[in-house]
Order: C-alpha cells, then structure tokens, then sequence
C-alpha cells in the first residue's frame, strides 16, 4: 500500500504529461495527415519551404506542382505541403449548386432582370425604413412617458420652498 502511494505523484504526473502534449500532438498530426491525403488538382498549396503553387498533378507519395509567371512545374513529395491555401472543392460550394440546381431557372431579358433586382431592392428599403421609424417612434415615445414620470415626482415630492420675500415679510 505504502509503495502504490509513493508511485501515485509519478503515475499522475504521466497522465497529466499525456492529456496535456501527447494526446493533442497525436490529434494534430491526424488533421495534418487527413489534409495531405485529401490533396486535389487545382488546390493552392505552400510547401515547408515557402514555395506557393498550384497542384497540377497527383500521385500516391508526390504531387507536381505549378510555380510562378512562368508556370514552372515540379515534383515534390506529399509530406512537404505545410498547408493548403485555396482548394479547389469546397463542400460549401456543393450544396449551393445543388440548391441552385432546385431553383428553377428564369430566362430574362437584361432589361427585365434590372427592373426585377431594382423592385427587390425598393422592397428591402421600404422595409428597413419602416422598421426604422417604428423604432424611433417607440424610443421617442419611451423618453416623453420618462420624463413625464420625472416631472410628476419632482412636483409631488420637492419640499416647499419659501422665497426671501416671505421669509422677510415673517421677520
């Protein structure tokens, strides 16, 4: 009993060491590992030594890459991307094609669609407008109701005050 007890401040302290480094470096390296594999044509990576371009090719272990003006391409391995900058798939981007997709399309003239986005626009103002004024109109209407509450309790609660002539005129 006495040994466990003398071994608990180790055996804490191990514990302590694993959920505080190990466990968070172990959760870091899977990201880092998911992002590598998940490596796609068309995204815009940075490499760990600073070399920003664009993946033109994918293999298992490397990755061709375009750099600069000049479109220069090379080969570098999977584990020298530091991080992706702009991939090329979003799943953002997925889901608003599809509800894209479900919206059915209108086929307009220039001159039709102008006059439609200047309607949803005089739409919105109005709105906005409105509420606006609905807004000041109850903040003004608070402040009249305070200050008449302030006023009433000023009257009925301030002490008679004597004024010089009557107090002359009592002496």
């Amino acid at each position: 009993m006495q040994q466990v007890v003398q071994f608990l401040p180790l055996i804490l302290l191990i514990l302590v060491m694993y959920f505080l480094l190990i466990r968070p470096q172990k959760k870091k390296e899977r990201q880092i590992a998911e992002m590598r594999n998940n490596i796609s044509v068309g995204d815009e990576v940075v490499t760990i030594g600073g070399i920003c371009g664009k993946i033109v090719k994918t293999k298992d272990e490397t990755l061709v890459i375009q750099v600069g003006a000049d479109k220069v391409k090379f080969e570098i391995m999977r584990w020298a991307v530091s991080k992706v900058t702009n991939p090329a798939h979003k799943p953002s981007e997925k889901k608003e094609k599809a509800a894209e997709e479900e919206a059915p399309k209108k086929n307009l003239p220039k001159r039709m669609k102008k006059a439609e986005d200047t309607v949803a626009e005089e739409t919105v103002d109005a709105d906005v407008n409105s509420d606006v004024n609905s807004d000041v109109n109850s903040d003004v209407n608070a402040v009249e109701e305070t200050a008449e509450a302030v006023a009433e309790e000023a009257v009925t609660e301030a002490p008679a005050v004597e004024t010089e002539a009557e107090t002359s005129e009592e002496k």
